[in-house]
């Protein structure tokens, strides 16, 4: 039976009254501690407030202890009075300070290493005329740091600023939108994803912009989607990607007119830039966003994680998608892209994938990096009383250099083939008969050992065993028909970033071996915003190829999917011949200096190799060569990527000591030493 609440006009008066209070219930509010000061600037006492929002006073005390929350008009009328006592002590612009003329500097002045940030010596300035006006700041390069002070700050990446006239996020994300900030792309057939705009919230901007100082969702890493924030991004037309309002979120509004609105965010207070790979120090804004926009410049803008950001490079540099040539354009898959998710060999399949379900652990493929180390020998043991690690630098990068792995065919099942060093796959083989030397690591297995049996190998392992003379007959194999260097200028860019970013440290390349180890020892006492760029970049190249096999990131029951797998970036056929690569490419080395020194590893992690030494240094295992600059083929001291670096020294006994207890001493020269 219907119930009877008085005629229509008076229903829905209510149910307005009650959206009306659901509504008011969302507007932010400033922290409790802004709401006093807002109050007491204005040089209004409680009671005068409370008269005018029609409360008690006791209610006005307890909103600004933060104790209970206005509701329903009175939470509208409260905000209302706190925005517009924020307009009034929005201070005037104040002419830049002139700056006073410095000291001449001198030698014990000048910075021992170089900085990101060079000081610069203040010149007076010639006299101003009266009536001439400060250039306006015009918003410039991809991206902007948003401090806050009295007021909201843009801080760019050429040392800019620029006051906002901003009050809330939803206001500084126009203001971005219309601001001109973006990036251009990449690659001709680029994303415009690639070009969006990042916008850095420092801890006091978050708090201006009425963020909360934590995330209490600590499992998803995320703001309520009930939160007055989210809820005034969707009043304005805003959404969020499935990922919601985390450390990095993007905000956008559907494309109108074929144009993009976009902005990726950053929330330094929820562990944006400083987790998850990024291990910048403490910056100010200024100096936070040159940072940011010599990492955009040489790589690409941050979208995340470092790993993230490895991920988005490669789809950036080659795109999934091209401009459609035929008539009526549009886009068409890009044949040197990954287009298509592809379901791995069943050898490829990590543990937790659904094709590993009932297979056995001898047909899982595990191409790996190293961990081994042998003791060493009486004769070792008296003629070294020391042991040196070399590392080499950016190995697994610099092993997916003019690699070639499969696009978008899927994997195509063969028995008994012929093995082609051409044709990326996953080849099953038995490599027990090969006959090696026990002073270096079997480059066949990830433990060094000999392999007990056959296994599955990528191509580069299979093609490195027959440069070694080993009869190679596979007994099936999985194979892409499709292949190509899909990850060669992924390389080369981070090749590039890392090599300029090293040059700005003071350390070059083509300078002789003492040179570079003296330039390296030096390294730890320079700019740290320097340092943490150049973490930032490797991160990047070992996070993004660690993205080419993701795993999941929640507890899940065995076997099953996770959204990873739904990515045409989810590769572990990749990730596994990058792996190969360099591995076999550090063993031919290995190989080749036991040939011309007569020195073999000890240990091997990894990249990084311990070799027995007369005197604690790198210089006393790797052969200068005729230029100093080290021996081609064999472990060289230097820069370059695939060339080695010193990890660290210790003694002989130290080492003993180490196997003897069963751990690997390559895992701890560097913080032993």
């Amino acid at each position: 039976m219907r119930e009877d609440h008085g005629d229509e006009a008076e229903l829905f008066a209510r149910v307005d009254e009650l959206l009306a209070d659901l509504s008011a219930q969302r507007i932010p509010l400033p922290p409790p501690r802004e709401r006093a000061r807002l109050r007491k600037a204005a040089g209004l006492s409680a009671a005068q407030t409370a008269d005018a929002l029609g409360c008690p006073t006791e209610d006005l005390t307890a909103w600004e202890a933060g104790t209970r929350e206005p509701i329903g008009i009175h939470r509208a009328a409260y905000a209302r009075l706190l925005q517009g006592l924020k307009a009034l002590e929005r201070p005037e612009p104040k002419p830049p300070a002139r700056p006073k003329p410095a000291a001449p500097a001198t030698s014990a002045d000048q910075p021992e290493q170089p900085t990101l940030f060079p000081a610069t010596d203040h010149v007076p300035s010639p006299p101003r005329s009266r009536t001439a006006a400060a250039q306006p700041v015009t918003p410039t390069g991809p991206l902007a740091v948003i401090d806050h002070t009295d007021t909201l700050t843009a801080h760019f990446t050429n040392g800019s600023q620029l006051p906002l006239d901003v009050d809330d996020l939803v206001s500084l994300l126009q203001w971005t939108l219309g601001s001109g900030l973006r990036r251009d792309k990449l690659s001709k057939q680029g994303r415009d994803s690639d070009c969006d705009p990042l916008i850095v919230l420092t801890p006091a901007a978050s708090t201006a912009l009425y963020l909360p100082t934590a995330l209490d969702d600590r499992a998803r890493l995320r703001l309520a989607d009930s939160h007055p924030v989210i809820t005034q991004l969707q009043q304005a037309g805003f959404s969020l990607t499935r990922r919601g309002f985390g450390p990095w979120p993007r905000a956008f509004r559907p494309v109108r007119n074929n144009k993009r609105a976009c902005v990726q965010l950053a929330v330094t207070a929820w562990g944006a830039l400083s987790q998850d790979g990024w291990n910048l120090p403490p910056l100010p804004p200024t100096d936070l966003a040159r940072v940011l926009g010599t990492y955009t410049d040489r790589l690409l803008t941050p979208r995340g994680s470092t790993a993230v950001c490895g991920e988005e490079l490669m789809t950036a540099l080659r795109p999934p998608t091209r401009p459609r040539r035929a008539p009526g354009g549009g886009g068409e898959p890009n044949p040197r892209g990954l287009h298509t998710v592809l379901e791995p060999a069943p050898p490829e399949a990590p543990d937790a994938h659904p094709l590993a379900r009932g297979r056995l652990p001898e047909q899982a493929m595990e191409e790996e990096a190293w961990d081994w180390s042998r003791p060493p020998s009486p004769q070792e043991t008296a003629a070294f009383p020391h042991v040196v690690g070399l590392d080499t630098n950016l190995a697994f990068a610099a092993a997916s250099s003019g690699l070639s792995v499969g696009l978008n065919s899927p994997p195509r099942h063969a028995l008994a083939p012929a093995f082609d060093e051409k044709v990326p796959g996953a080849w099953y083989c038995d490599l027990t008969h090969a006959v090696l030397d026990p002073r270096l690591p079997s480059p066949f297995t990830s433990t060094g050992q000999t392999p007990t049996g056959p296994a599955w190998y990528t191509t580069p392992t299979l093609a490195y065993a027959q440069e070694l003379k080993i009869e190679v007959q596979p007994i099936e194999a999985y194979l892409r028909d499709e292949t190509g260097p899909y990850l060669t200028p992924w390389y080369e860019r981070i090749r590039n970033a890392y090599l300029a970013t090293m040059a700005d440290l003071g350390v070059h390349d083509k300078i002789p071996q003492a040179d570079y180890l003296a330039a390296m020892k030096t390294l730890t006492t320079a700019d740290p915003a320097l340092l943490g760029l150049l973490a930032a970049i490797k991160a990047t190249a070992k996070g993004g190829l660690g993205k080419l096999r993701e795993g999941p990131r929640d507890i899940t029951a065995p076997y099953t999917r996770w959204p990873a797998l739904n990515k045409p970036t989810w590769r572990p056929d990749i990730r596994a011949a990058v792996v190969s690569r360099a591995r076999v490419t550090l063993h031919r080395k290995m190989r080749k200096m036991a040939e011309e020194t007569g020195r073999y590893p000890l240990a091997v992690l990894a990249d990084c190799a311990l070799y027995p030494a007369h005197v604690p240094t790198a210089l006393d295992v790797a052969p200068p060569g005729p230029e100093q600059q080290g021996v081609p083929g064999l472990l060289r001291l230097g820069v370059n990527p695939g060339w080695a670096k010193e990890e660290g020294t210790q003694s002989m006994s130290w080492y003993q000591q180490q196997h003897a207890q069963g751990i690997s001493p390559a895992r701890y020269i560097k913080d032993s030493a």
